[in-house]
């Protein structure tokens, strides 16, 4: 507990000092409906169980539930309105021809803000203008309590917000530090009283995690684990995953559990964990020492963790930074939809968590990218094998910002090998049962929440047209236009306009500019 305790002080202390700086999202109606009847015609329908896309298709919602999906015809064909749903009295079209349905998006590692992004609507708005309709809160960083309020508010539809599931950072509130198996048992029962959905692990001595582990699982709740550095050569993912932890977050832990030729990160002997720049290169090093690609061992680790159920949330966006720096600081979004509190927190520093860039240039990014070679393989061969691997962001870290992240972490899931249908799924279903929820969300089937995502351009033949800043397209005619975007997020039967939730963004963060008098510039320019 000794070597935990400093990482948990800091945590808390982050804990308490966003709850002062968040504000809370405003309450007030935004989206329209729910409808008695919402008939969604002639949409191009992805479904995220896998299958693949058919339509022209109708689906019928009452309140917030979807009721029917029909196929209504054939492509280049007339439909036959009679062999339609009825709209009834009172009821509401929406006319989605030529357009792509998905269920709503699930973030599963949605920090809400920070001292960086001190405004919940912000973050809020940046998630809904991308479909994400669902988050999982690994961490309550703004306090339990506070989370759990705007949990509430979102399910009541009272503020505009995704679906929040909260998960508490292990031992956070407690009075003396957790150092006994049964203060953590103690812990974990308080936990679920308070209201937590669940707990996010760092580390801890064995004893400790085992038993917190094993009790937060006999409650019925799920869990998270970054591994982190300091506790990982005494507990990695193995050990994780046989007491119980629902998916590890990120990929530490998992090459400390496929080491063949050591036990431990092969450290510099002047390296300090506290010193941001050592534990980011150094951490660029890592799968390298691991035991290569479908090896004896590579092989067992991986049987081991798919015999659990265990889920892997990668969040490969949140480091893209670090294999290539120029990519994540000159992102297009920056200019329009970045805070100025959000851009300094990224600037080099030797305090802001994430800020690494003391030093770093091709040596590092080399490193990173044949980090990200093996990371990627293990990745897509656990989910060639059945394995849940899910989508998370992390966002307001490293340059990578709300929303426009979570797209990104789709496009690399690409990367490393995923079919765009297992992209959709990984994004929706995958991440609906990682929560315990696949029976209400994840998918578009009959009896569950109308949650969906919809686009104009074929987000299977081009990830891109799903960031707010849509794709670049050269026209019939050598014009050159920005196509997609998401059109309508719906959440609960509830349609917004996922347009105008970017366009308030983009007034917030203009706004702040002209009162600051903020000019966005790159690190190390006058």
């Amino acid at each position: 507990m000794k070597k935990l305790l400093p990482v948990l002080l800091a945590l808390m202390a982050f804990s308490i000092h966003a709850q002062e700086k968040v504000e809370k999202a405003p309450i007030v109606k935004e989206g329209e409906g729910p409808y008695t009847q919402l008939i969604i015609r002639g949409v191009m329908l992805i479904d995220g169980t896998g299958a693949p896309p058919i339509g022209p298709t109708d689906i019928v919602v009452k309140q917030n539930k979807i009721v029917s999906i029909q196929t209504v015809g054939y492509p280049g064909v007339a439909i036959n309105s009679e062999k339609r749903p009825k709209l009834e009295a009172g009821g509401k079209e929406l006319n989605a021809e030529g357009m792509y349905l998905m269920p709503g998006f699930i973030d599963m590692h949605g920090h809400i803000g920070g001292s960086q992004a001190p405004s919940a609507e912000y973050v809020f708005k940046l998630w809904m203008g991308h479909g994400i309709t669902t988050i999982r809160e690994p961490s309550a960083g703004n306090g339990l309590d506070w989370v759990l309020e705007e949990k509430r508010l979102s399910a009541e539809n009272r503020i505009t917000a995704p679906r929040i599931w909260a998960y508490t950072v292990f031992g956070q509130g407690s009075k003396d530090p957790i150092s006994t198996p049964q203060q953590a048992i103690d812990w974990v029962i308080l936990n679920k009283n308070k209201g937590a959905d669940g707990i996010k692990f760092f580390g801890a001595r064995p004893e400790i995690m085992d038993a917190a582990l094993r009790k937060n699982k006999e409650l019925g709740l799920r869990s998270a684990c970054h591994h982190a550095q300091v506790d990982v050569a005494r507990w990695n993912v193995v050990n994780s995953a046989k007491a119980g932890l629902t998916s590890m977050e990120h990929w530490y832990g998992l090459p400390e559990a496929l080491f063949t030729a050591r036990t431990i990160q092969d450290y510099p002997l002047d390296y300090n964990y506290q010193n941001e720049q050592h534990r980011f290169s150094e951490a660029g090093k890592l799968w390298k020492q691991a035991a290569p690609p479908y090896s004896e061992h590579w092989n067992e680790v991986m049987n081991e963790l798919l015999s659990l159920d265990f889920t892997l949330d990668p969040t490969f966006n949140i480091y893209e930074a670090s294999r290539d720096l120029h990519r994540a600081r000159r992102a297009e979004w920056h200019e329009e939809y970045t805070l100025p509190s959000l851009w300094a927190f990224y600037q080099p520093s030797k305090i802001s968590h994430g800020s690494y860039w003391h030093e770093w240039g091709t040596e590092q990014e080399v490193n990173w990218r044949e980090n990200y070679q093996l990371w990627m393989t293990f990745v897509n061969e656990y989910k060639n094998r059945g394995g849940r691997v899910t989508t998370g962001s992390d966002s307001g870290f490293i340059f990578q910002l709300y929303g426009f992240a979570y797209i990104r972490e789709l496009e690399l899931l690409r990367e490393a090998g995923f079919h765009p249908l297992e992209i959709i799924r990984s994004a929706t279903l995958y991440g609906a049962q990682a929560l315990g929820k696949d029976k209400e969300v994840g998918s578009v089937e009959v009896g569950k929440l109308a949650d969906f995502v919809i686009v104009e351009e074929n987000p299977l033949k081009n990830l891109q047209v799903l960031y707010g800043t849509g794709a670049i397209k050269l026209t019939e005619d050598n014009k050159v236009v920005r196509v997609g975007g998401v059109k309508y997020t719906i959440k609960d039967g509830i349609v917004y306009d996922a347009k105008k939730l970017l366009a308030d963004v983009r007034k917030m963060v203009a706004d702040e500019k002209q009162k600051s008098g903020f000019v966005l510039k790159q690190p190390g320019t006058n």
